[in-house]
């Protein structure tokens, strides 16, 4: 999980867009690393996974709406499949005493690990 932890982070701070070809590959291995590891997960792994999928189908969903055709439809499926995994991904963190702004404190949080450090002048 570490590893597409650390991927999007990266394509969180890229300036132009990855092909189609590289986000549904990205896709691919996020919905195979969940279906291996997900009852093994800790909660670090949670977190992690729920920040991953969120922004996965954040991102799917509005290349979905800019789109038009084949592309566009593939994006939409991907959202609606790792919505399921939003959900239970968050409903394992409700279990453990997590609140909505608790989710999106360490969202903010997260987001902001990945933000290159600005240069001292």
């Amino acid at each position: 999980m570490q590893a597409l932890y650390d991927q999007i982070q990266v394509y969180l701070n890229m300036e132009e867009e990855i092909s189609f070809k590289e986000f549904s590959e990205y896709y691919r291995k996020v919905l195979a690393e969940l279906g291996e590891v997900q009852e093994s997960l800790d909660e670090e792994g949670v977190w992690k996974a729920l920040f991953i999928v969120e922004n996965v189908m954040s991102n799917a969903e509005g290349r979905a709406k800019e789109g038009r055709g084949s592309e566009s439809k593939k994006y939409a499926k991907m959202a609606d499949r790792l919505q399921l995994w939003a959900k239970n991904l968050a409903a394992r963190l409700g279990q453990a005493g997590y609140t909505e702004e608790d989710i999106s404190e360490r969202f903010n949080k997260m987001l902001e690990e990945g933000t290159p450090a600005t240069e001292a002048k």
